[in-house]
């Protein structure tokens, strides 16, 4: 097999217009942005608002490990796999971020011969969507920055400004920061921040609109700080919001793009699963809706983090109804999870699988506690061996359902025909999907609940001064609002190096933020920052351009 880059620039692509005709999207619907990418116009998804929806199916995954998962690959086989069956299949998938990009894991576009297509544009600026969140959010800063300095009209305590700012790219320098330094006219000096874009509650307030009216309603809401009586002050009151707006008016239009097998791919929004709400927006995924009889979207990381958020989050604020749910697996990762060194993982190791298939089971569980019925997708490696794929079909079919081998990363979508014929089946039988917890429930109470039954935790240690900050958002009205728990990826626990389907253990809350625009309360759990770093040897080390103007190095 070629690599990831070489195998999609060698990918015919088939015009726009031919793509979007697929799903009946016509021409003068699609706002170009090149050859090979194009918006939709709002005018044509206010056309298509009332009609029907198809099924939507959900891809998530066990726990990640650097073995690797496959999550993303596996969402764009099944969808090619669909459209091999007869099905009219798009699939919606998020935004790559720059900062993970040119860090620790490259691209996010798919592998082998199940990607979404063209890589490069999507790894990097693609149509400007993240430029146009880091500018408004950063506006809404200047803004804040403004207001004191001409008088501070609105009576905001200094001491008590929440709002960051963002850039699209993993700095650890930027986590801590005074401004205003220089004297009396640079302001007054003040300790801040920044966030990686992709944490920014502008990104997540984009993602869930429905359209640009509810854009400026949820930026308007958008809890900047306290005066000193703490009473909020909004982004509303600041007279931010319509200016904001208009930076992201282009931004909120769904990007169309292609697979390798030329599925229709809605690509928008990049909010992170283990500090934001880790969905592709609600207006991409409402527009396949309305155009498709199948749409398959992922959720980021494991199914604890992105299929919780997914479940909780998004399907509750915009009325989605899941048909399915695919958990994406791989021999190596389970044996990984089961005690085997990265280095041991082309061993057969059938005792480790076993083991490791406890994180399995627990994601199996989890996902069916929301009523949405479960397939198992083993993403195939040539490593894998018979017996450890029987062992873990042989798993899956005592937590009764079913694992399908999948080998749609080396054979597209021919080999994810199978798993497409069982998502199909699923989808298409009762379904009973319901939120873990209702609105009405404390806030403490939800993150409790998710604790407790998602990640199997004993408690949730918190200080008082937490408690009774969610007490009095509560009194101030945001009770109703459902929680986004931000904690490492790697584990059920807070301890990333705690592998498996741990037991006996706490949840300790380290911060809480309102983020009323959204519509969401964001738990800090744990060491998670909401500003990645860079490792000791980036990406962005290994990535050039060839003599021909060619990128190379960057998946």
């Amino acid at each position: 097999m070629l690599p990831d880059i070489e195998i999609a620039r060698a990918a015919p692509k088939r015009p726009m217009p031919e793509v979007a005709a697929k799903i009946g999207i016509p021409e003068t619907a699609l706002i170009p942005y090149g050859r090979e990418i194009a918006k939709i116009d709002r005018a044509f998804l206010d056309a298509i608002e009332p009609r029907a929806e198809g099924r939507l199916i959900l891809v998530t995954a066990i726990t990640p490990t650097p073995a690797g998962e496959g999550k993303t690959t596996t969402t764009v086989g099944l969808g090619d796999g669909l459209s091999r069956i007869g099905k009219r299949a798009a699939i919606c998938i998020r935004e790559a971020s720059l900062g993970p990009n040119f860090g620790m894991k490259g691209g996010a576009a798919g592998g082998g011969r199940a990607q979404v297509v063209p890589m490069e544009a999507m790894n990097l600026h693609f149509t400007g969507d993240f430029h146009a969140v880091t500018a408004a959010h950063n506006l809404l800063a200047a803004m804040i920055e403004n207001h004191l300095y001409w008088g501070n009209a609105l009576d905001l305590d200094p001491r008590r400004v929440r709002w960051r700012r963002v850039i699209d790219m993993n700095d650890r320098a930027l986590r801590d920061i005074v401004t205003g330094l220089g004297g009396v006219a640079n302001g007054a000096p003040r300790q801040t921040g920044f966030d990686i874009t992709a944490a920014s509650e502008v990104m997540a307030c984009l993602c869930l609109a429905r359209d640009l009216a509810d854009l400026e309603v949820r930026l308007g809401r958008i809890v900047i700080g306290e005066r000193a009586d703490r009473s909020p002050v909004t982004c509303a009151e600041l007279k931010a919001a319509g200016a904001m707006a208009v930076l992201l008016r282009d931004a909120l239009q769904p990007n169309l793009v292609q697979t390798i097998e030329h599925t229709p791919a809605f690509v928008h929004g990049g909010p992170f699963a283990n500090i934001a709400h880790g969905c592709s927006s609600v207006i991409a995924t409402r527009a396949a809706l309305r155009l498709a009889d199948y749409v398959v979207t992922e959720a980021g990381f494991g199914a604890d983090l992105g299929a919780e958020k997914f479940f909780d989050i998004k399907c509750r604020s915009a009325g989605l109804l899941p048909a399915a749910a695919v958990i994406v697996a791989t021999v190596r990762a389970l044996k990984m999870q089961g005690g085997t060194a990265l280095a041991d993982l082309g061993r057969e190791d059938v005792a480790a699988l076993s083991r490791g298939c406890a994180n399995l089971g627990r994601h199996i569980a989890n996902t069916r506690g929301f009523g949405v019925p479960v397939v198992v997708a083993i993403n195939a490696f040539e490593s894998d061996t018979e017996a450890e794929i029987a062992a873990l079909v042989d798993y899956a079919a005592h937590q009764g359902c079913r694992a399908v081998l999948c080998r749609h990363w080396a054979e597209g979508g021919a080999g994810a025909e199978d798993l497409a014929r069982e998502v199909v089946r699923l989808a298409e039988g009762p379904g009973g999907f319901a939120p873990l917890y209702p609105d009405e429930m404390g806030l403490f109470e939800k993150i409790e609940e998710v604790a407790k039954r998602i990640y199997h935790a004993d408690a949730v240690i918190a200080e008082a001064s937490l408690r009774d900050q969610l007490a009095t958002w509560e009194a101030q009205g945001f009770g109703a609002l459902p929680v986004c728990v931000a904690k490492t990826q790697y584990s059920f626990s807070t301890d990333p190096k705690r592998r498996g389907a741990p037991n006996g253990h706490s949840v300790t809350l380290r911060e809480v933020r309102l983020s009323a625009g959204a519509g969401f309360v964001v738990a800090i759990c744990g060491e998670i920052l909401t500003m990645p770093g860079l490792p000791r040897a980036p990406a962005a080390e290994r990535i050039g351009l060839t003599a021909a103007g060619e990128v190379e190095g960057l998946f």
